[in-house]
């Protein structure tokens, strides 16, 4: 999707020219009603318009430069089953039938009609806590609504910004906890600086029964809520959501705006672009500008604006820099960019053998090495030894038990493309993988760099892989990986 919005639509006058230089460092643009009305309660509205609400990862067109007007918003509660992740199950309470909710934009002087509706088939009470309303409870105490209720509040659009919405009916933190949560951006006047894309990303953490992955439908553990100690952290409501096919795009040389929000209820995210270096970041959604950022800290309850231009095509990858919660627990996207190379700004070169000077005593090292390298194994102890070379290389991407993390890093257990050729198997070990592949029906396009390791090593590890997990037991030994290694 591409959102291309000028910040003028007609004759810019002196006054606004001069306005805007005024206002260049700041993301916000600023134009004469900031300027005349000191009071944005004061700013009027012309007409009427019913708001387009949109499901993430995408947003709504910009405002632009639209004048404050009276804005519909109609938002239905969904409680729903569906997946944190495939095969593990959930009751989701939802805004608009997704994890996040529907995105809701706006603009500063806008008068907002809100009517929330609770689907007849929904079991409990719900409201909505609006962090851009000013009144009592954020619309909480005017919003509250059983099962087959709809109500209507309105407010007016005081301070720009993106902000959090929640369910605040009690028990407040199990209504955010089962998915009750989203964004809703109050653009400046003006709009916001046009760029190449925008997307939709908010992360929430989860607590179950079962462990992560556990299959079936799990139920809600509020032990582990107060503890503090989620099973699944997550972009976008399942593990998996923003990557493979669903992963965000962009075309190399565009700019890409991120509304990150983070909805908790517990956990501090500490936004990362694996490969990128925010040019811009509205912190915590408010008007302070931070530029070159690296990791942006996102509080739970909070969002912020981040922008980057996207110098180079690849595949970038989203996280919570608390990394265990990335590789362990679902917080993981990708922005895939397609375009022609640049290797004046990023360049790659084969890999080539480590060069090094070698003393007579290394010699004699490395020839043991060699000989230790086609020594006799029982498969058992081949077993065993390859065990801790998985543990040791290879559990971060493709995890315990070999289930991988959808869209990301493939998937060992039961695996097709493993099974169907173990040479191809091998020379991955040995030379890394670049590019698109399918495993069981789904495609994965990540970076495997080549494994530092020895052909019995490589033999080990393989044999542990092909004998867990219902993989088909193949054993292979460091002669057939040297065999591989030497084709080249």
């Amino acid at each position: 999707m591409l959102y291309l919005q000028p910040i003028n639509g007609s004759t810019f006058s002196m006054k606004k020219f001069i306005s805007s230089l005024i206002c260049i460092p700041l993301l916000w643009s600023c134009g004469d009603e900031n300027s005349t009305y000191t009071n944005t309660a004061e700013i009027p509205v012309e007409g009427e318009m019913v708001a387009q609400l949109t499901s993430p990862p995408f947003v709504p067109a910009p405002v632009g430069n639209r004048k404050a007007t009276k804005l519909s918003v109609t938002l239905e509660i969904i409680e729903k089953e569906g997946e944190l992740a495939d095969g593990t199950k959930y009751l989701f309470w939802t805004f608009g039938g997704t994890v996040p909710g529907n995105f809701i934009r706006t603009r500063v002087g806008d008068e907002v009609s809100f009517t929330l509706k609770n689907h007849p088939d929904n079991k409990l009470a719900h409201n909505i806590d609006l962090h851009a309303v000013t009144g009592t409870g954020g619309g909480a105490d005017a919003s509250l609504v059983a099962p087959g209720q709809q109500r209507t509040f309105t407010f007016k659009c005081l301070n720009p910004g993106l902000f959090v919405y929640h369910c605040a009916q009690a028990p407040v933190p199990l209504h955010i906890a089962n998915g009750m949560y989203g964004l809703i951006l109050v653009e400046p006047e003006g709009g916001l600086p046009p760029v190449d894309m925008e997307y939709y990303v908010m992360q929430g953490d989860f607590y179950t029964e079962g462990d992560y992955g556990a299959q079936g439908l799990q139920a809600f553990s509020q032990e582990k809520a107060l503890a503090e100690k989620p099973d699944y952290v997550l972009f976008n409501g399942k593990v998996g959501a923003l990557t493979g096919d669903k992963a965000l795009t962009v075309n190399a040389g565009e700019t890409v705006r991120l509304f990150v929000g983070n909805g908790g209820p517990n956990l501090i995210s500490s936004f990362h672009v694996i490969g990128e270096i925010f040019d811009r970041v509205q912190v915590e959604g408010g008007k302070l500008i931070n530029e070159n950022v690296q990791t942006t800290v996102i509080p739970a309850g909070g969002a912020a604006i981040v922008e980057f231009k996207v110098e180079v095509p690849g595949s970038y990858t989203l996280v919570d820099h608390a990394i265990f919660r990335a590789f362990n627990k679902g917080a993981l996207g990708q922005l895939i960019a397609q375009g022609r190379e640049n290797p004046v700004i990023y360049g790659k070169q084969a890999p080539v053998p480590y060069q090094a000077k070698v003393t007579n005593s290394q010699v004699t090292t490395n020839e043991a090495t060699s000989t230790k390298e086609t020594s006799n194994k029982t498969l058992a102890q081949q077993i065993e030894e390859g065990k801790k070379v998985y543990q040791r290389t290879c559990i971060a991407c493709h995890q315990v038990q070999g289930q991988g993390l959808e869209g990301a890093f493939p998937p060992l257990a039961k695996a097709d493309y493993l099974n169907a050729d173990v040479d191809r198997a091998i020379e991955t070990v040995l030379k890394g993988h670049t590019g698109g592949i399918t495993v069981n029906g789904k495609q994965y396009n990540s970076v495997m760099p080549p494994q530092p390791l020895t052909p019995e090593q490589i033999a080990d590890v393989l044999t542990y892989v092909y004998h867990n997990w219902e993989n088909n037991k193949t054993v292979v030994s460091p002669e057939r990986v040297k065999k591989v290694r030497d084709k080249r």
